[in-house]
């Protein structure tokens, strides 16, 4: 067989899926033949090789070419090993060629060189062989290099070169505006737009991509028209764009009339559309697309279809449809990924079904951290903290390296258990994995040792944060106040004040309910009417509970209840009469505890709470007979308080821990702990009398 019938027979190979056999018989028949010195024979067999990714075979054709002397074949390897992702050798390749002399690089070259180019230090050097050799005037080299600069991040560069571009075709404008985009840097891209004097689908496409990363429907709207008034509105790129813009700026209106006058609707389309429903939690019309998709018989769903379904069942939090679409994945054998794994651990988590939740988690490979940080989220969602802990444990034991998802959603665990020494061993993979530099994760670092009560430890971390947001100043603000540190509290929100971070209501929250824990009465009311009357914030049920809770602990209970009858949004709030019915039984007001007991009872018929502490009051003042009454009615009613429940840390293994609980690991010791710490508790209450007791007497 000669060259003549060869060549034809490998071009038409490399666009088919050919197996690796027939290559490889190829590949023979060129050395039987005595063409492996035949240059148009080798450049189609590298390609053909290249195309069933025997890379290395391909490297050994060209080596064994004895005067490779023609640079279309040496720009046919540098292009293959370039459009493989194969960079380094591609730059190999051309280092090689520079070196050789006797040929020199021409305008096919360097554009793929240039691509190759991961670092703007490399691409510099290429740039001076550009000039030397006076390739500047090609638009097409020029361009190349242009992208290069913008891939790396040379956007300075990359506008000179464009600016000084003797000539500018259409791919170089769409090269730059497109770097722009990738890049996040979307009002740069769209200025660049404004300023063309043609267009095509890319730069409409790429503009159009702008709008909807930046949620500008009007801009997006101004370009929708001019794509119509230039004859591209019907293309399938522009108008699956289009409707990903319209979805996602909440127009779904225009999203659903571009998608419904497409003539073909392609899979990015059909994406676009389900997503712009997801976005709105409309599970009903995403699953009814899917089975519009499939009467179709032209696409089938991919990854992205079936995961932003299983978004939308999420948000809606339908049971029914995800189950649908997870039933879905299994009738079509559809091979579940990371994205779709995920997915269906969020909607069942989001749909309250755990135990579903961790039948897909049992059946996953879990080899990625991603997987195991969405069982991780999903169970502190759901307030099963014990059981994040085990999955964080279990993950560790795999040998998987938590990232800085996996150590804030377990901290976050770990606060609400107020598990101390576990949170510790998460602050010492913290500074293994050296995740000191990441806001989020110290942020979280420092929630959890305030709600475990290490002050101390907080203020460290608090201290070395990398960056103070209004959140880190509020977390430390209230770990004073809650831990009787208030003047610390004060003093910090008055430095915070100075450093002019504007305070919201959740930090004058925090402030007020410092004041309350310290019995600093004007203190709070000063700072509440702050907030209200400086800061123009309006008060919700959260800030006034902390009111009252100020007034109440005070004593002030008719100056607390006249606040509530004055304020109409708050008047019959069952919270906030809860608290200060807490403070009438404190300071035994029984008239007006009566009174906000009958409040409470009609609103609340069936919780024991209140009888419970109506009973208590009148038998602290020794009127036995009613207190007699209000339980025989706890009895008549049936109503029973659910038993406290905390957590307590045995050997590093949380335990639930409720009221007159024996069942619990080592229950002896834990009941003669607290015996003991009863003991000290008492003993520091009667010196604390004492010597209150003796200051009186002085």
């Amino acid at each position: 067989m000669d060259a003549r019938k060869l060549i034809p027979l490998m071009r038409n190979m490399v666009g088919e899926s050919t197996s690796m056999k027939h290559v490889q018989l190829i590949h023979q028949k060129v050395i039987t033949c005595g063409l492996q010195n035949n240059i148009a024979v080798c450049k189609n067999l590298i390609s053909l090789l290249f195309s069933c990714q025997l890379f290395q075979s391909a490297s050994l054709v060209f080596q064994s070419i004895e005067n490779p002397s023609d640079i279309t074949l040496w720009n046919s390897l540098i292009s293959s090993y370039t459009k493989s992702f194969m960079f380094d050798e591609a730059l190999q390749v051309f280092q090689k060629l520079m070196r050789i002399g006797f040929l020199k690089p021409d305008s096919y070259t360097y554009p793929s060189v240039l691509k190759a180019c991961s670092g703007a230090g490399l691409g510099r050097m290429v740039h001076t062989h550009l000039v030397k050799n006076g390739f500047m005037g090609d638009v097409v080299v020029t361009t190349s290099l242009l992208g290069m600069y913008a891939r790396c991040g040379e956007f300075g560069l990359a506008l000179q070169l464009f600016d000084e571009m003797p000539e500018r075709d259409l791919a170089s404008w769409n090269t730059l505006i497109s770097c722009y985009h990738r890049d996040g840097h979307y009002e740069k891209a769209l200025k660049l737009f404004g300023k063309m004097k043609d267009h095509d689908s890319v730069s409409f496409t790429t503009a159009i991509s702008a709008c909807a990363k930046l949620l500008n429907p009007v801009r997006g709207k101004q370009i929708h028209d001019e794509a119509v008034r230039n004859g591209f509105a019907s293309d399938p790129f522009v108008q699956a764009a289009l409707v990903d813009m319209y979805g996602k700026c909440g127009c779904l209106e225009m999203a659903i009339q571009v998608f419904e006058e497409a003539p073909f609707k392609n899979l990015v389309s059909w994406n676009s559309m389900i997503a712009g429903y997801s976005i709105k939690g409309d599970s009903k019309s995403c699953v009814h697309l899917l089975s519009r998709m499939g009467t179709t018989g032209l696409t089938k769903p991919n990854s992205t279809t079936l995961s932003t379904l299983l978004m939308a069942c999420s948000k809606s939090a339908n049971l029914k449809h995800g189950k649908f679409i997870h039933g879905y994945i299994i009738k079509n054998n559809i091979k579940s990924d990371l994205f779709i794994h995920t997915s269906l651990l969020d909607m069942y988590f989001k749909c309250g079904k755990t135990s579903s939740a961790e039948y897909v988690f049992a059946t996953m490979r879990k080899t990625e951290v991603v997987e195991w940080n969405s069982m991780i989220s999903g169970y502190v969602a759901v307030g099963l903290y014990l059981e994040a802990l085990a999955v964080y444990s279990d993950m560790i034991a795999a040998c998987v390296e938590p990232d800085s998802i996996t150590v804030t959603s377990i901290l976050a665990a770990c606060s609400q258990l107020g598990a101390l020494e576990r949170g510790k061993e998460i602050h010492e993979s913290i500074i293994f994995g050296k995740f000191e530099s990441n806001e989020i994760v110290m942020g979280a670092l420092l929630d959890m040792y305030t709600k475990c009560g290490a002050v101390d430890e907080a203020q460290k971390v608090f201290n070395r944060l990398p960056e103070r947001d209004l959140i880190s100043w509020t977390t430390m603000i209230t770990a004073y106040g809650a831990h009787g540190q208030a003047f610390k509290a004060l003093q910090l929100f008055q430095e915070m004040k100075k450093l002019n971070i504007k305070p919201d209501r959740v930090v004058f929250l925090a402030v007020i309910s410092s004041c309350s824990h310290a019995g600093l009465v004007n203190e709070g009311c000063y700072y509440f009417n702050e907030m209200v009357n400086d800061y123009g914030i309006k008060p919700q049920i959260a800030d006034y509970s902390c009111l009252v809770d100020l007034l109440g602990r005070a004593g002030r209970l008719h100056e607390a209840y006249a606040i509530l009858q004055r304020t109409p949004s708050i008047r019959e709030d069952v919270e906030l009469l809860s608290t200060l019915f807490s403070a009438c039984y404190l300071h035994g007001d029984l008239k007006l505890g009566e009174e906000i007991a009958g409040l409470l009872i009609d609103k609340s018929p069936d919780d024991p709470s209140t009888y419970i502490v109506l009973a208590n009051m009148y038998a602290s003042i020794k009127k036995w007979d009613k207190a007699r009454k209000v339980r025989l009615k706890i009895k008549e009613l049936g109503l029973r308080k659910n038993p406290g429940c905390t957590w307590i840390e045995i050997d590093k293994k949380i335990e639930p821990f409720f009221v007159e609980d024996k069942s619990i690991p080592r229950a002896d010791l834990v009941y003669e702990c607290l015996s003991i710490l009863s003991g000290h508790m008492n003993r520091d209450e009667v010196l604390f009398l004492n010597t209150i007791s003796d200051m009186y007497e002085c």
